[in-house]
């Protein structure tokens, strides 16, 4: 069997050539076969023709893929593109003026011929001088012409196109002697490699400039991915899950440094509202973005970044998350950064505030050594009031204050015994200096955050006897996160809803705590619905216990904020203040989480810079984070999350304060972490999938490298490209 690829553009007669090239051999008595692949059968799009010849019947029915020979009737095709799949020895025979030696180092070890069919063609008026259709000509280069007229005018085609035939076969130029037969030469074996015919870069645009045809045309654009725009911290989440899904984890946790020195501890206490926004959700499951930060942060190297050393000096006040984050990006920014903290310790809230089976001490103190590593130094046990907050305004050329929620709310519920009744951020410090003793006791927890989970866990590895949650509301409004929540209950914490505790009676053996039962009303402020006390029949009844640990939130403590440039102590004036001060974190935003103080760091040392240099740091592109609607979730397989492995309940119980979370299997290759990065879906950014180029019928999408561009004057708008973009980032615009 001998097979025949033709390369050629719409309107100048490739299928029919193929066909006029079967019927000669027919006419002969062959078996044969012809048909084409029109590319949307548009004039000037590339498409390509396919003949076979053989003795006996042909049954196959696919294209073909390993040609004989190849003709090629547009000069703009002719390329490395050509030899898809060519057997070595055929016959390449070129539309083309130049000889065929000009071409022999282009396409070695096969036989070439050229003709210039373009100005036969025009010259018989066959076609336009813009469009000439060459393919009788082009048969009279290929076949005796005596086979040719048979061909031709079995096809009731006469005059030019016969003398156009002539001239061509009198006019081929072959790079030796052309047989009589050339076509049916057997080919050789294929070789091991072949670039393939469907390489989306085959062809150039035609001449023929088709952009004027069209009413609208492509262009692109970049969104905002949706978990970039959900993390309180700034992380480039989409970018250090690509650099995973590559195995670079350097280069991810290099991107997370730009935004947070906190990978390691985020991917373990973040409430992870990335993963809530995760348009994953409307396929399968979310990508589990923060078991990826915690792999990334725990397995890349991270490598110090810090531009040339400043003159300014800035002074930190607290130690949490907040404050290190802002001194870890001043360090980076070349400043000299003083860190002052109250305690003996670094870290905050994340060292006293959150049980070592959620953080381990050493995964903090881990990356509180990287941000020392960036000209910050830590002055431990250095408790700061007004009087030396005036102090430090004249000793640095600015001051952050970021004191955290120090003030526990309380409620007055008819005594203050700290026997009876004590506050969750002190229980849980407490627990960490082996001062809390719990054993064997019934304790009731009022509260439904994050600290209420905390103290409750907490207080069974102690030894408590039962361990029950009050909570005003129910389960589904709880800000403590969900997996917390579940984590709890699985430990054997009771989770009472709807109930607000009323006051508290000691009795000779513990105290009785009388409830109100509540139902929910409308929503108030936080968008949660309010608790109202239901006054019917039983409304209120008693929960006895041993101990009362509230954990209804914290507050900023104020006081020691100046007022102004004048900075006073009651009512004594201490003096003025001698460089700015600002604050942030927590006490300035009462978010209540790391990785919302974490942010918070961030741009208040980008606000300092600014204020000490001129230097805006902040971003300003403006764009809209990309609706789910945008996304086009059938064109991604559906595939599983991977959820990180977990302490059995049974050894967390056996008075352990192991870590529960232990993240992902660790292997060699690394092989569970990068399936899961791997799911991303890229929403609303190009990752160079190449679908637009692929199904370009027309061939003037271009790549260089990783940019893309239009060629507009052979666009002709008909938006394939746009309607195969997954990810929102091609679209169509009326013109």
């Amino acid at each position: 069997m001998t097979e025949i690829v033709i390369f050629g553009r719409g309107g100048q007669g490739g299928v029919t050539l193929a066909k006029l090239i079967a019927n000669m051999y027919f006419l002969r008595g062959k078996y044969v076969q012809a048909f084409g692949v029109y590319a949307a059968e548009r004039s000037g799009a590339p498409l390509n023709a396919f003949v076979r010849i053989d003795d006996e019947e042909i049954t196959i029915r696919n294209q073909i893929y390993e040609p004989d020979h190849v003709i090629v009737l547009d000069r703009s095709l002719i390329g490395d593109r050509i030899l898809a799949g060519l057997k070595p020895g055929g016959w390449i025979l070129l539309n083309s003026p130049r000889p065929p030696e000009e071409f022999a180092k282009q396409f070695p070890g096969y036989r070439i011929a050229t003709v210039d069919a373009t100005a036969i063609a025009v010259e018989n008026h066959l076609g336009t001088h813009a469009t000439p259709i060459v393919n009788t000509t082009l048969l009279g280069a290929v076949a005796k012409i005596d086979d040719a007229r048979a061909s031709i005018e079995d096809f009731n085609f006469h005059g030019p196109n016969l003398t156009a035939a002539q001239t061509a076969y009198g006019a081929v130029r072959t790079d030796g002697d052309l047989r009589s037969e050339p076509l049916v030469v057997p080919p050789p074996k294929p070789p091991e490699h072949a670039t393939s015919i469907l390489d989306p870069n085959t062809g150039m645009p035609p001449k023929t400039k088709t952009g004027a045809w069209a009413t609208q045309r492509p262009q692109r654009r970049e969104w905002i991915p949706p978990c970039n725009h959900g993390c309180p911290a700034g992380n480039d989440v989409r970018g250090f899950l690509a650099a995973a899904g590559e195995r670079d984890f350097d280069r991810a946790l290099e991107i997370i440094h730009e935004t947070s020195p906190f990978p390691s501890v985020c991917g373990r206490v973040c409430p992870a509202p990335c993963m809530d926004a995760c348009h994953r959700h409307a396929l399968d499951e979310p990508v589990n973005i923060r078991e990826m930060e915690r792999y990334i942060g725990d397995h890349g190297k991270a490598r110090v970044k810090r531009e040339d050393e400043r003159p300014e000096v800035v002074a930190v006040v607290g130690s949490g998350p907040a404050g290190l984050s802002a001194a870890y990006h001043l360090g980076r920014l070349g400043y000299s950064v003083t860190v002052y903290e109250a305690e003996a310790e670094p870290g905050g809230v994340m060292r006293t505030g959150i049980p070592p089976y959620r953080l381990p001490r050493d995964v903090l103190d881990r990356e509180i050594d990287f941000i020392l590593q960036h000209g910050v130094r830590i002055e431990a046990n250095h408790r700061v009031d007004r009087k030396r907050l005036l102090e430090l305004s004249h000793e640095y050329a600015a001051v952050f204050v970021a004191t955290g929620l120090q003030e526990a709310r309380t409620l007055s519920l008819g005594t203050d015994d700290p026997k009876v009744i004590s506050q969750g951020i002190v229980f849980l410090s407490d627990s960490l200096e082996g001062k809390a003793d719990v054993e064997g006791q019934r304790v009731v927890v009022i509260g439904g955050g994050n600290t209420a989970m905390d103290v409750s866990r907490t207080a069974l590895r102690l030894g408590a006897k039962e361990v029950r949650i009050l909570y005003r509301r129910t389960r589904n409004e709880m800000p403590a996160i969900k997996e917390e929540i579940e984590e709890a209950l699985e430990e054997g914490v009771e989770l009472r809803e709807l109930v607000s505790p009323v006051r508290i009676k000691k009795l000779l053996n513990g105290v009785s705590i009388t409830c109100q039962r509540m139902r929910l009303g409308e929503p108030d402020e936080s968008g949660r619905r309010r608790p109202i006390p239901d006054t019917g029949p039983g409304a209120e009844f008693n929960v006895d216990c041993d101990r009362v640990i509230l954990a209804v939130g914290e507050l900023g403590d104020l006081s020691i904020l100046p007022e102004g440039a004048e900075i006073h102590d009651h009512e004594v004036r201490l003096g003025l203040s001698g460089a700015p001060i600002f604050a942030g974190g927590d006490l300035a935003t009462g978010e209540g989480t790391v990785t919302a103080a974490i942010g918070s760091g961030r741009k208040a040392a980008y606000h300092i810079h600014l204020t000490l240099t001129g230097e805006d740091l902040f971003p300003h592109v403006e764009q809209e984070v990309i609706p789910g609607e945008q996304m086009k979730l059938d064109r991604f397989e559906k595939a599983p999350q991977h959820h990180g492995r977990e302490l059995p309940v049974p050894e967390r119980l056996r008075r352990s304060f192991d870590e529960v979370h232990r993240g992902f299997v660790e292997t060699p290759d690394h092989a569970e972490a990068v399936e899961e990065a791997l799911r991303c879906m890229s929403c609303g950014y190009c990752n160079n999938c190449d679908l637009c180029l692929e199904n370009c019928p027309e061939g003037v999408l271009i790549r260089v490298k990783d940019f893309y561009a239009f060629n507009y004057d052979n666009c002709k708008g008909c938006g394939l490209c746009a309607a195969e973009c997954p990810r929102g980032v091609v679209y169509m615009e009326q013109i």
